[in-house]
């Protein structure tokens, strides 16, 4: 995960573990190739600059399947190379 310099070692981890968590969720749901990774790249796409706490965590444990995919499906427009 794509952190700022300055961001702390403890807020990285709780936000990976955040998207480990959010990961799961995805894959009893059916869609068992998506990684923590992934989870964050869908919800640091709207961010320019690391957001506080509170919002980090709500915008990941509320992110949708559909919303996901979305984001995925117009990444795979943009860059069709990176999903070949």
């Amino acid at each position: 995960m794509e952190f700022p310099v300055d961001a702390s070692e403890e807020l990285k981890a709780e936000v990976h573990m955040l998207c480990q968590s959010k990961a799961q969720e995805f894959a009893l749901l059916g869609y068992d190739n998506i990684t923590p990774d992934d989870i964050w790249k869908c919800v640091s796409a709207s961010y320019k600059e690391i957001p506080p706490k509170h919002q980090l965590v709500n915008d990941i444990l509320s992110l949708k399947a559909t919303k996901y995919m979305n984001w995925l499906l117009v990444n795979m427009y943009k860059n069709p190379d990176n999903f070949i």
